[in-house]
């Protein structure tokens, strides 16, 4: 069970970070810039990809079983 909530943890991730990296205009990508860039300003695409960068990580320990 734990891989399969790792998988999911890890595509949420990748989805952020490919839509940030290619500022895509996704519905649901527009939706989360629309929320962050009241915090973040310009820097908001940014701010996805490290985000994006850490929920992988986090979504790779779960299915490995280390958290």
């Amino acid at each position: 069970m734990h891989i399969l909530w790792g998988s999911m943890i890890v595509a949420a991730g990748l989805f952020m970070l490919v839509c940030a990296s290619l500022k895509s205009q996704f519905i649901i990508y527009r939706l989360l810039v629309a929320r962050s860039k009241i915090l973040w300003g310009e820097n908001v695409h940014r701010f996805h990809q490290v985000a994006g960068t850490m929920v992988i990580v986090f979504g790779v320990l779960v299915a490995f079983r280390i958290i």
